[in-house]
């Protein structure tokens, strides 16, 4: 059944990026405050250490992923078999928001590529690995990435980017800050 790991060893590595979905929660410090819980695909995570990923954020509605970890951090991203040998891995850990205008994101971009609407990268310091059954994952066949954020994002000009994020990106739900950029301007 279940058992937590040291390290992202190979297998784990594979697993992890073989992955078109997967999931990430965080939560602000406050109780009152809402949970999130963020489906992410397009090939868009990474591992960059034996306790380190990487993902890039892309544009959206909301930034509450940016926001909660920005105030306090915590961040777990899950991983599901959706085909093949029930698995399911989740890394608990440390996060920080890598925003365009920081010096780590030039380097940490590259593993990406350019993808429109890119607004941030969350690298993690992965504390607990922990993998489980998966038994109770019912089984999907992959049909592809959709393509409408990447379409929507690329027909907007950078001005109209971030007049986008200046209007949807600047907080949570729960009024906390998110995008720094957006302080600035």
């Amino acid at each position: 059944m279940g058992k937590t790991h040291t390290e992202i060893d190979t297998a784990l590595r594979a697993f992890i990026e073989r992955q078109h979905l997967f999931f990430v929660a965080t939560a602000p410090a406050a109780r009152s405050g809402h949970v999130n819980l963020s489906p992410k695909g397009l090939d868009l995570i990474r591992v960059t250490g034996p306790r380190e990923v990487a993902y890039l954020d892309c544009i959206g509605s909301g930034a509450e992923t940016i926001a909660h970890v920005r105030e306090n951090g915590r961040i777990t991203l899950m991983f599901c078999a959706f085909d093949g040998s029930p698995n399911i891995v989740r890394l608990y850990g440390a996060g920080e928001v890598v925003e365009p205008q920081d010096p780590p994101f030039e380097p940490l971009l590259g593993l990406f590529g350019q993808v429109p609407g890119a607004r941030a990268i969350i690298r993690v310091r992965v504390q607990r690995i922990a993998d489980s059954c998966g038994f109770g994952v019912p089984l999907y066949d992959y049909r592809g990435q959709r393509s409408q954020l990447t379409a929507w994002a690329g027909k907007k000009d950078a001005n109209g980017l971030r007049a986008y994020q200046r209007q949807k990106n600047a907080s949570s739900l729960d009024g906390l800050p998110a995008l720094r950029w957006t302080e600035q301007e």
